[in-house]
């Protein structure tokens, strides 16, 4: 298919938005409202917080484990196919969990194969937003990503009530059912070939630098002969190798780190801040109604720090904007072990809910500004990736304080401190970033050495061009040797 110049900032792309708004709302905002189930799993196996936690911590582990996975599907089959098979995992996993009968159960049917189906889906459609806009991408992405906060506004109280109703059991065998609009969801993600993305083995042929006889005789011969194989072979690493080049970027590098430390800090709130308010005298309804405040106005954050990201006079600043919004959360959990009632508790859930939908709105924005486009997938894929360790390890060890100290405090604490740490390593790289290249900008009057030119009549070639022209006749050679064996 004819490949478009570059991306159409409209048209089928906001239904693409509104499909990735509808995954965000099924995936990230369902992993969000497991946390109200947190003290029916309690009451009803009986286990300590620790044991519990490790429901949440498997699924967001796998959700963003599996990322790469959910990316590779994308690539090289369809991202249509990855989101609809995601959806049929997820909701196997949540109607399976209703009929668990231990916490290894839920273990592996609500936090290994629900997760592995929203793993599927998520990085996957969020890189599809990426592909249908560019000068509107933030705002894109604002919109999108702000059915996590309508979802958590939404299904909290749903949930406790199909819970008082329906039990435990019967709620999750609806969610299960809710899910399955993750089908839905992936039957509108039409694919969109840009010239700005790599060619695929069948477009490597028609490439210039491959001789027009090659192309006929490669065309030619049999898919299974050693020939095709073997050049096959040789595309399919390349492609692979293309892919992750993009692993070895110093500003990639840094900001992998920076999400180590930031997925570690924003997790453990998510499970703990009902029972955190359950502990301090708030009641049931109550409770779940803090989740749905910091749901409703993450979705602010997300459009607003969208849309202001946006704009010319911030659209340089993106990365200080993800930066302070970041470095916000982290002193909203630092303060929060000294609200013990529900009208200090309430200005918590709007302010960490605010920054929390700007940086998550903001996470694959910076990560394009920092790979490109063409890498987007998979950069997104490796980034959700890397929050895994850290959803799988911080509610257990926040539930093994709360255990051990008998107080949320060390909890918060810790969750803190790494919202913090996160944001000022990230802050300090891009300082350094800064001040070297103003170090090394060159005089007025010195413009640096010229790559060599060569024209000819009307037309200039660059060494690049001749370069290519000559590992066009390596392989031709290379395919021409191999024929005549």
């Amino acid at each position: 298919s004819s490949r478009r110049p570059g991306p159409p900032d409209g048209g089928w792309g906001w239904m693409i938005v509104a499909g990735c708004f509808l995954v965000t709302i099924c995936t990230r905002a369902v992993t969000r409202c497991i946390s109200i189930f947190f003290v029916e799993f309690q009451a009803y196996f009986g286990q300590d917080y620790a044991r519990t936690a490790w429901i949440h911590s498997i699924v967001d582990c796998a959700t963003m484990l599996c990322a790469p996975l959910g990316s590779l599907i994308s690539n090289h089959v369809s991202c249509q196919v990855g989101i609809m098979l995601g959806g049929l995992l997820a909701s196997a996993g949540l109607i399976l969990s209703s009929f668990a009968t231990s916490l290894e159960h839920l273990y592996l049917s609500l936090g290994v194969l629900t997760g592995l189906g929203f793993a599927l889906c998520y990085s996957p459609a969020i890189a599809m937003v990426g592909k249908y806009f560019n000068r509107r991408k933030a705002l894109a992405y604002g919109i999108a990503m702000s059915g996590s906060g309508i979802g958590t506004f939404i299904l909290a109280p749903v949930v406790q009530l199909l819970i008082e109703q329906f039990s435990w059991r019967g709620a999750l065998l609806i969610l299960g059912g809710f899910v399955l609009n993750l089908c839905v969801c992936g039957a509108v993600m039409r694919p969109i070939a840009l010239k700005e993305d790599r060619a695929t083995a069948p477009e490597f042929l028609e490439q210039d630098y491959v001789p027009k006889a090659e192309k006929e005789a490669l065309k030619r011969l049999s898919l299974c002969s050693p020939l095709v194989q073997a050049w096959s072979h040789r595309c399919l690493c390349l492609c692979s190798w293309q892919e992750y080049d993009f692993l070895l970027m110093p500003g990639f590098m840094v900001l992998a780190v920076s999400v180590l430390f930031m997925a570690y800090g924003c997790s453990p709130l998510f499970v703990y801040l009902v029972p955190y308010a359950l502990s301090v005298g708030v009641s049931h309804h109550q409770a779940a109604f803090l989740m749905s405040i910091l749901g409703v106005i993450d979705i602010i954050g997300n459009v607003t720090f969208g849309w202001l990201t946006d704009r010319r006079c911030l659209k340089k600043h993106r990365h200080f904007c993800y930066l302070f919004a970041v470095g916000m959360d982290g002193l909203c959990c630092l303060f929060l072990p000294v609200l013990h009632s529900f009208p200090l508790l309430v200005p918590f859930s709007f302010t960490f809910g605010y920054f929390d939908g700007a940086y998550v709105t903001l996470i694959p924005v910076v990560t394009a500004d920092v790979v490109g486009t063409a890498s987007l997938s998979s950069a997104l894929g490796v980034v959700y990736f890397l929050h895994a360790v850290p959803y799988l390890v911080s509610p257990p060890v926040a539930g093994w304080l709360v255990d051990t100290t008998g107080s949320y405090t060390a909890s918060f604490l810790l969750c803190g401190f790494s919202l913090v740490f996160s944001s000022a390593l990230l802050g300090s790289a891009r300082l350094a970033k800064r001040t070297k290249r103003t170090g090394l900008r060159p005089l007025p009057g010195d413009t640096g050495p010229k790559p060599p030119i060569w024209t000819n009549g009307a037309i200039a070639y660059s060494v690049t061009a001749e370069l290519d022209q000559k590992d066009g006749e390596v392989l031709a050679a290379g395919t021409n040797s191999y024929s005549n064996r």
